[in-house]
């Protein structure tokens, strides 16, 4: 701890004479690194520095359970300074935009920020493992970084509807991508004050709605960050709500499938195109070709009949209706008029929280209830939440009296805060910028086939060996949207600095199953994780249909 503290202590002296106004402070507290560290509490015009606490080091801990396979990782990490703060709304009625930053003692010049999920509305600690990191690889802040995150401008209280904020309009433009521009600015002036100098590199990782963060973060300010990874991007946001809900919708009543049908449609699907990749390893490695070989009318109850093992027509048309494109009556953001529907395999993968498949996503354990109860699936609350909270702004509506129509001003104004769909990259390439992006193929939160389509679009913008210099897109067969089902885990973040910093750009990576047993990690079978659309089986078309690859050199 002393010897840590000194080392904090000789940086900032050695770095006082850069540190212009704040040279003579910085100087005065470098006797002692926790005095140093409560020295950068105050205030700037709106930014306040509320708390800061200089933190000893931490061993690796595993918990017994978690909502995620990595949750339950709380990764070591060395001695650093806490700073938690805040910005001030400029609505009175909005609530401020919180903020973490990890100070490490041993600084590598690099920062990475860390994106949300859901509606977030809880604080980003910039602690945990970032996404699809493996388990026993030291945390991004042990290596050196500093970390952070944000609760993206709004705090959800226990009982509260995650959408509740949306009412307010700074509060869900702060969500949408302003607060991730604050909370960045403020990191880098922390940086600045505790170190001497800017950070060198700056990186962003996200996943789900921080995967949507990132790619806001490319778009919409190119010069902030070097290197970005989004991992299964909510990126088409308002196709998705109204996707969700219409997929809800369709289970009302007889719809509705219960835990031994949703492993009638698993198992019938494994027995499809199980084998069509050349194994029998429980693995659908072709989700596209099989999205367009499964029938499930096969599943079909005969006259008359019903129980677990036959689907009855309108189970069907609930399966075709989540498997369907759902198609808006005019275009939203960067000419967008439609939501792809979701693919095959990993229908059955357990439900525990966020992870899983049909059961965790879209069917709950109940049929959608009006307003939506905790055993629906996460879908329909996100859905039918957001319909009511964000779109028609009504919180006591009927949402199945809902229609897009007469609430066109309002999903366009939405597409345009939420939806990062605009392919034009070419400032975030000019300034140097990489992007990588990872889509699991067994995903029921959103649709893979959403960020594949952008990626295209990304290619047709720029040109394909335009866009082969700067971005990559890799895709997982039969992994969720959390990271369960198969093997995932890869160090973006190591394959993000060499592309940045040693211009060793990607190729196929190698992945690895990893299963958390305390007090030892399990790794099991490794297989590559194929960039798009590098398979020998991929063949041009639309992806949702007639195109086929599998992810095996």
């Amino acid at each position: 701890m002393k010897r840590n503290r000194a080392k904090l202590c000789a940086w900032l002296v050695g770095t006082a004479a850069a540190m212009g106004a704040h040279g003579a402070s910085a100087l005065t507290l470098a006797e002692d690194a926790e005095t140093v560290c409560k020295g950068l509490v105050g205030a700037t015009d709106a930014v306040k520095i509320d708390a800061t606490t200089f933190q000893s080091p931490s061993p690796l801990a595993v918990a017994e359970r978690g909502p995620t396979p990595s949750g339950r990782i709380t990764p070591a990490n060395p001695g650093f300074c806490k700073v938690l703060g805040h910005i001030d709304p400029v609505d009175p009625k909005a609530p401020p935009i919180k903020f973490q930053v990890n100070l490490p003692i041993e600084w590598n010049g690099r920062s990475v920020q860390y994106g949300g999920g859901g509606f977030n509305g809880v604080l980003i600690t910039g602690l945990a493992l970032p996404p699809a990191y493996p388990f026993d690889k030291p945390s991004p802040l042990a290596r050196g970084f500093v970390t952070y995150g944000t609760d993206s401008g709004h705090e959800t209280k226990p009982g509260e509807l995650p959408q509740l904020f949306a009412l307010n309009d700074e509060a869900f433009e702060n969500f949408a991508h302003r607060s991730y521009k604050k909370v960045r600015d403020v990191a880098v002036t922390l940086m600045e004050r505790a170190y001497g100098k800017k950070p060198q590199k700056m990186y962003f990782m996200g996943s789900s709605e921080g995967g949507r963060e990132g790619l806001t973060m490319a778009q919409r300010y190119p010069d902030d960050f070097d290197g970005i990874f989004s991992r299964v991007p909510v990126i088409n946001w308002v196709g998705l709500q109204h996707a969700g809900t219409r997929s809800g919708l369709a289970t009302m009543g007889e719809g509705w499938l219960n835990p031994a049908q949703v492993k009638l449609v698993g198992d019938a699907v494994r027995a499809a195109c199980d084998k069509a990749d050349g194994s029998d390893d429980a693995l659908v490695q072709d989700p596209v070709g099989c999205k367009a070989a499964f029938k499930v009318e096969t599943l079909r109850c005969a006259d008359g009949k019903s129980g677990d093992q036959c689907l009855t027509d309108p189970q069907i048309k609930a399966v075709n209706t989540l498997h369907g494109t759902y198609k808006f009556p005019f275009a939203l953001a960067n000419g967008l008029d439609d939501y792809p529907g979701w693919g095959v395999s990993g229908e059955d993968t357990p439900a525990a929280g966020p992870t899983g498949g049909w059961t965790a996503w879209w069917l709950g354990t109940a049929p959608p209830a009006q307003p939506p109860a905790p055993n629906n699936g996460i879908a329909w609350i996100y859905g039918a939440g957001g319909i009511q909270y964000v779109f028609a702004r009504d919180p006591k509506l009927d949402v199945t009296t809902y229609n897009v129509e007469d609430h066109k001003a309002r999903l366009l104004e939405v597409s345009g805060l939420m939806d990062s769909t605009d392919p034009d990259l070419s400032r975030f390439r000019a300034r140097g910028g990489r992007l990588i992006m990872l889509e699991h193929m067994a995903d029921y939160a959103q649709s893979p086939y959403a960020g594949i389509r952008y990626f295209e679009s990304v290619e047709r913008k720029m040109g394909k060996a335009e866009t082969a210099e700067f971005a990559r897109l890799y895709t997982a067969p039969g992994v969720d949207h959390v990271g369960s089902g198969a093997p995932a885990n890869v160090d973006m973040l190591s394959v993000l600095t060499d592309w940045v910093e040693k211009g060793k750009a990607p190729d196929d990576l190698e992945v690895t199953e990893q299963k958390v047993e305390a007090p030892s990690f399990a790794v099991t079978r490794a297989m590559p994780l194929c960039r798009w659309p590098a398979w020998p089986h991929y063949k041009s078309g639309p992806v949702t249909e007639a195109a086929s690859f599998t992810c095996a050199p």
